[in-house]
């Protein structure tokens, strides 16, 4: 079928198209007086997502946990717990206008009122995030303008509370727990001092706090104090405070030596400086020289001390070994009770706090004009479907009874159109008419 034959058709069955568009306009005027109107109110906040938690200082790391975020959001403004605490503060549910409502419902005994009241509002609820931000908005639609802006701010309200709310409970349920865990630890490390303390007692060995027994510290004290043998007999102390820096002046006289003249201020200087430390350290090494004569004259050799100090360490280093490994212990149960006190300190003020991260963006306007029902979008909708269903309608009656309206009309597989009657007067144009047509039931 042709373009041509196509607009033939169409054209004569204009009175189809007629009928179905009015059809459809007069059922979309009934729709729009039956349909109840309907005013969106919008409350909106904002959500602090670049701010960092008060307490814990965390901070959304991208921008899929934002998302998820803001999704949870819109989520939990459609909770029951939400539209329910604002069924309470309506109070709805000792109205006598909803209590009818509900019972002729015939929702009475699968669903109790608060939670009907309350999925009618989730129902009328839409929450969304606007685009490329972090403002969520909170639409509800009512019957009235008033309605719809007492109801959509107290759904933000609600929602806020509930928040804060999850929050605070979360928080409390975890500081218990590891307020709980804590006291646990505790204990244990009350009976691991108690039983290293009873260790000390017995065996008479006592850590310092950098693991070391009082033994094993005099033992280092004596053996740095025996003087060392060199060849002759002569005997040398060890290094003194004042040889130790002479040590360093002379590496730095030696390094400087290499940029700068004997005769600059700073070569002075150090020169100076060795003279000094170098009569410091003679004086300290005679001194101690004398205090090892006379140490070896009068009592036990310094030698004779270390070795017997030797022993007694040795004689204790099994009760050492295990004093450490209590110790070590201790300090595990320590860190593990400091760690999780302060956890749980810290989820204690989360649960005492009252910031979720929202600010609240003004309050909601009474709309000026009804949201729905969207009269343009019907009227054009009602348009649409009566120029669609024109259309099917006139091709089915087209295809149920054949009419010949033109050449094109006969055209039939080897079948050619050998003449064509062409008439001014319109009776002979009606016999034309039904000559073809007799010739077209013919040919076929």
């Amino acid at each position: 079928m042709s373009l041509l034959q196509l607009f033939r058709i169409l054209w004569v069955r204009r009175a189809v198209f007629a009928i179905s568009l009015v059809a459809c306009l007069v059922l979309a005027g009934l729709a729009i007086l039956i349909l109840p109107e309907k005013y969106e109110a919008k409350s909106r906040l904002l959500l602090d997502l670049a701010k960092p938690d008060p307490v814990t200082q965390q901070v959304m790391s991208n921008s899929f946990a934002a998302r998820a975020y803001i999704a949870t959001q819109s989520e939990l403004i459609t909770d029951y717990r939400v539209a329910g605490e604002v069924v309470d503060k309506l109070g709805w549910t000792e109205n006598p206008q909803k209590i009818a409502a509900y019972k002729a419902s015939g929702a009475e005994g699968s669903v109790d009122l608060r939670r009907w009241l309350a999925d009618q509002i989730i129902e009328n609820t839409t929450a969304k995030a606007l685009s490329s931000s972090n403002i969520l908005e909170i639409i509800y639609a009512a019957r009235t303008p008033d309605e719809a802006r007492k109801i959509a701010d107290l759904l933000r309200s609600a929602y806020v509370e509930q928040s804060i709310a999850f929050r605070q409970d979360g928080a409390t349920r975890n500081s218990a727990w590891f307020r709980q865990q804590a006291e646990e630890v505790g204990k244990e490390l009350t009976a691991a001092e108690e039983e290293k303390t009873a260790f000390e007692k017995k065996t008479g060995v006592i850590l310092q706090n950098d693991y070391t027994d009082a033994q094993s510290e005099r033992l280092r004290a004596l053996s740095s104090q025996v003087p060392m043998q060199i060849p002759g007999g002569a005997a040398a102390i060890g290094p003194t405070a004042s040889s130790s820096q002479l040590a360093q002046v002379d590496a730095q006289i030696a390094s400087m030596s290499q940029t700068l003249g004997p005769n600059h201020p700073q070569m002075i200087a150090l020169k100076q400086q060795r003279q000094a430390l170098a009569s410091a350290a003679a004086q300290e090494r005679t001194a101690a020289l004398a205090a090892a004569r006379a140490a070896s004259a009068t009592g036990p050799s310094l030698t004779s001390q270390v070795a017997n100090q030797q022993e007694k360490v040795l004689a204790q280093r099994g009760d050492v070994d295990q004093l450490r490994k209590m110790q070590a212990r201790i300090d595990v149960l320590r860190d593990q009770f400091n760690k999780t006190m302060a956890r749980s300190s810290e989820l204690a003020l989360e649960a005492a706090s009252r910031d979720n991260g929202v600010t609240l963006l003004g309050n909601a306007v009474a709309p000026d004009s009804p949201a729905s029902p969207k009269v343009l979008l019907i009227l054009v909708g009602a348009v649409a479907a009566g120029l669609a269903i024109g259309f099917v309608i006139a091709i089915a009656l087209e295809l149920l009874k054949r009419r010949v309206r033109g050449v094109d009309d006969l055209s039939v597989a080897e079948v050619p159109v050998i003449g064509r009657i062409v008439s001014e007067r319109p009776e002979d144009a009606v016999a034309a008419n039904s000559w073809f047509a007799r010739l077209g039931r013919k040919a076929a």
